[in-house]
């Protein structure tokens, strides 16, 4: 899609993705994040959720993965632009399923056939509860 192509207002949805104790475990190996709420079951079962839970960055990261997965074709995309306002609200556990939904809330035109488009970015549970909130931005060409 090009800059031209987002319509403020307009909600797309991702497909669904399920967490699982592989994707902790490589994510931990990969950040070097061994907090025991996400890598020991028994002192997670003392914790405040009652059982282990992903890393909030892992869920993250999924949701950007996902995003990606929702663009059908990738060559009007200049740069990820940026995050604001990132905010874990809810634990994700091993066996949940993650989707997203992105609501264009913005547009700005920049020099040189682009513009950033914003987004309001919200990662959702199997129950439809929302675990992760952010306002991310995309730099893309414009049709000129």
């Amino acid at each position: 899609m090009y800059f031209d192509d987002y319509v403020v207002g307009t909600v797309t949805t991702s497909r669904g993705r399920t967490v699982t104790e592989a994707d902790i475990v490589n994510f931990a190996g990969l950040s070097g994040d061994f907090v025991e709420l996400h890598m020991n079951e028994e002192y997670a079962k003392r914790g405040p959720f009652g059982r282990r839970i992903a890393h909030g960055a892992l869920i993250f990261s999924i949701s950007t993965g996902l995003t990606v997965q929702m663009i059908p074709d990738h060559e009007a995309i200049i740069a990820f632009y940026g995050v604001d306002k990132l905010r874990f609200v809810a634990p994700v556990f091993i066996g949940d399923t993650v989707h997203v939904t992105k609501l264009v809330t913005d547009k700005q035109v920049k020099a040189g056939s682009r513009g950033v488009v914003t987004f309001e970015t919200t990662v959702l549970n199997q129950d439809d509860k929302a675990v992760v909130i952010y306002t991310d931005r995309l730099m893309v060409k414009a049709r000129a």
